[in-house]
């Protein structure tokens, strides 16, 4: 029978005294935080835009500006993000793959397979020029 396999509602890894169940969403939060930390990322915007315009989030709902798929080889990650105003978009983005890659597999010792940024927005300083 062909169709698409159902992706695990959990990480979930199996040791001596029993089951450890990781939800996506704590995953999303790992991913959020560390993106929070990257030069050049104001920070997470909500997945949809609504009337062209990106969300800012603030830092108790960073895990909406993440989209998490696990799969049976490993995690990837969709994040979504509002960049500062004069930096170098690509290598900010790259950047920031670097570092959720490394804080999830750091984390929750889990191959990280992907991690996808799509910049929603950019940030300026509303002081900039008026002088």
């Amino acid at each position: 029978m062909k169709g698409k396999v159902k992706a695990p509602d959990a990480l979930t890894r199996t040791a001596s005294l029993g089951r450890i169940e990781v939800s996506p969403r704590v995953v999303a939060s790992i991913v959020g935080h560390a993106a929070s930390e990257c030069y050049g990322i104001v920070g997470m915007a909500a997945r949809g835009l609504r009337d062209g315009i990106a969300e800012l989030l603030n830092r108790e709902n960073v895990h909406r500006g993440v989209e998490v798929q696990l799969q049976s080889g490993g995690i990837v990650i969709e994040l979504y993000v509002i960049a500062e105003y004069g930096t170098r978009i690509s290598e900010v983005a790259h950047n920031l793959m670097s570092a959720v890659r490394y804080h999830v597999e750091r984390t929750l010792g889990l191959p990280v397979l992907a991690v996808n940024v799509n910049v929603q927005g950019i940030h300026m300083e509303a002081d900039r020029g008026r002088h």
